[in-house]
């Protein structure tokens, strides 16, 4: 799909630059970019509905652990006496 772009001199200046530093055009700097933003945005979009699903979930049932909990649990990592994560309770 064919899409145009209005840019200003100025970022089309430094895109152009990037893209001969890195020896590449300047369309694949620009679609990398674009890339990485639409992946961070989609991934901030998941935690966001995660978190908001599991917010619903606490209301309905109250399960949850408490930061020691989750904490000694972390802190338990990578040590000779890594825990099982904890259960969730009221």
């Amino acid at each position: 799909m064919a899409t145009s772009l209005k840019i200003d001199d100025g970022l089309k200046s430094r895109v152009q630059q990037l893209a001969s530093q890195r020896r590449r055009s300047a369309h694949w700097i620009m679609l990398e970019a674009i890339q990485q933003y639409v992946d961070r945005e989609e991934a901030q979009e998941s935690f966001k509905q995660e978190a908001l699903a599991s917010w619903e979930a606490y209301k309905e049932t109250g399960r949850h652990l408490t930061c020691q909990e989750v904490r000694a649990w972390l802190n338990s990592w990578g040590t000779d006496d890594e825990k099982a994560m904890p259960e969730c309770h009221k």
